[in-house]
C-alpha cells in the first residue's frame, strides 16, 4: 500500500500555527536575555572589581525574588495583598536575630543562635508559612477591599511589634556584623553571595512555574476567573488560595534573609506598607501574571532608583510617569510589552 504524499501544506509542521511559533520563540529570547544579563553583569563588575554592582545584581535578585512570591498571589491567584512586606521582614528578623544570638551565644526562646544560612532560610521559611496561614485563614474569607486592609492591616500589626521590641533594636533596626555562612561558600565575597540569591530566584521560578503548570495551578487559575465554576467541579477555592498564600510568603520571606545578610542590617523599615506597595509597583511595571514580570519590574524599578536617585531627590516622579505609562498603554508590562501579549508568560 502506498504512503499518501502530503503536501507542504498538510505536513505535521505546517500544521502548528506560525504565529503561536514565533510568539514562543520570542518569549525564550526575551527571557533567556534578562537571565543572560541577570548572570554575565555582574561577573563582569567582579571581573573589573565593581563590588558595588555586583552588590546591586544580587539586591535587584531579592527584590525580584519577593515580587515573584507576590506575584504568585496577586498575579495568579488575584489575591491583592497589600501586606507582603510582613513576610519579608519577618525573614530578615529571623537572619538578624538568628545571627545575634549564634555571636554572643545566648539562646532565643530556649534555643541557641545559629549562624548557618541553611538553618535560617529553614526558620525564615516555616515562621513566614505559619503567619500566612494565620493571615490567610481570617482574610482570604473577605474579597475586593475588605481582603486589601485586613492583609494591611496585619502587616502594620507585625511593623508595630517590631519597633516596640527594644531588645532587637526596636525602632533603629539590629545589625548583622558577619554575614552567616554557607558550608564551602564563601558568602564575605560579593560574587558568590551573588550566585546564592541567583539560585534562589531560579527557584523561585522555577517552583511558580510548576505549580502554575500543574493541576493545583489550574484550579488556582479557576479561582481567580470563576470561583462558582470551581465550586461546582467540587473543588473548594479557599483551601487552593490559602495555599498558594502560603507559598507566596514562603518565597518573600525567604528573600527577606537574603536582603537582610546583603545588607547586614534589618530594621522595621523591612516592615513597612512602604515596601508593600514598592513590590506591588514592582510586579505591575514587570506584568501582572507574567513569570518573569517581577524580573523585568525589579531590573526596571533598581535601575530607575540607582541612576536618577542619583540625579534628583524627586526620583519617584519619574517612577509614577512610568508606572503610568504602563498601566495606560502596556497592561501587561515590561514583558507584555517585549515579549508579547499573551498571559502567564
Amino acid at each position: 500500500m502506498t504512503r499518501p504524499h502530503l503536501s507542504p501544506l498538510h505536513s505535521p509542521a505546517a500544521a502548528t500555527p506560525a504565529g503561536p511559533r514565533r510568539w514562543l520563540d520570542r518569549r525564550r529570547l526575551v527571557h533567556g536575555a534578562l537571565l543572560a544579563l541577570m548572570l554575565l553583569a555582574p561577573v563582569a563588575a567582579d571581573l573589573l572589581g565593581e563590588v558595588y554592582y555586583v552588590n546591586l545584581a544580587s539586591r535587584i535578585a531579592l527584590v525580584a525574588m519577593a515580587a515573584v512570591g507576590l506575584n504568585l498571589a496577586i498575579g495568579f491567584g488575584g489575591m491583592i495583598s497589600f501586606g507582603h512586606a510582613a513576610y519579608f521582614g519577618l525573614g530578615g528578623y529571623v537572619a538578624g536575630i538568628s545571627a545575634y544570638h549564634a555571636f554572643d551565644g545566648s539562646l532565643v526562646m530556649g534555643l541557641p543562635g545559629s549562624d548557618d544560612m541553611r538553618v535560617i532560610w529553614l526558620a525564615a521559611v516555616l515562621l513566614c508559612g505559619l503567619l500566612a496561614l494565620a493571615i490567610g485563614a481570617i482574610s482570604l474569607r473577605t474579597t475586593g477591599v475588605y481582603f486589601i486592609m485586613i492583609t494591611l492591616a496585619f502587616a502594620q500589626m507585625v511593623y508595630y511589634f517590631a519597633t516596640s521590641w527594644p531588645d532587637y533594636g526596636g525602632e533603629d533596626g539590629l545589625p548583622i556584623y558577619l554575614r552567616n555562612s554557607l558550608p564551602g561558600v564563601d558568602t564575605q565575597d560579593a560574587l558568590s553571595f551573588f550566585l546564592i540569591c541567583f539560585a534562589g530566584l531560579m527557584l523561585s521560578l522555577a517552583l511558580t512555574s510548576r505549580l502554575m503548570k500543574s493541576r493545583f495551578g489550574a484550579a488556582l487559575t479557576m479561582a481567580r476567573l470563576n470561583e462558582t465554576r470551581l465550586a461546582t467541579a467540587g473543588i473548594s477555592p479557599f483551601p487552593i488560595r490559602l495555599v498558594a498564600f502560603v507559598v507566596s510568603a514562603m518565597i518573600t520571606g525567604l528573600a527577606g534573609a537574603l536582603y537582610a545578610d546583603l545588607n547586614g542590617f534589618v530594621s522595621p523599615s523591612m516592615l513597612s506598607w512602604q515596601l508593600s506597595g514598592e513590590l506591588m509597583v514592582i510586579v505591575i511595571l514587570g506584568g501582572v501574571g507574567r513569570l518573569y514580570g517581577p524580573l523585568a519590574g525589579a531590573i526596571l524599578f533598581v535601575m530607575m532608583e540607582t541612576l536618577l536617585g542619583g540625579l534628583t531627590e524627586y526620583w519617584t516622579f519619574f517612577l509614577g510617569l512610568v508606572l503610568l505609562g504602563v498601566v495606560l498603554f502596556a497592561r501587561q508590562g515590561v514583558i507584555g510589552w517585549l515579549a508579547g501579549s499573551e498571559r502567564h508568560g
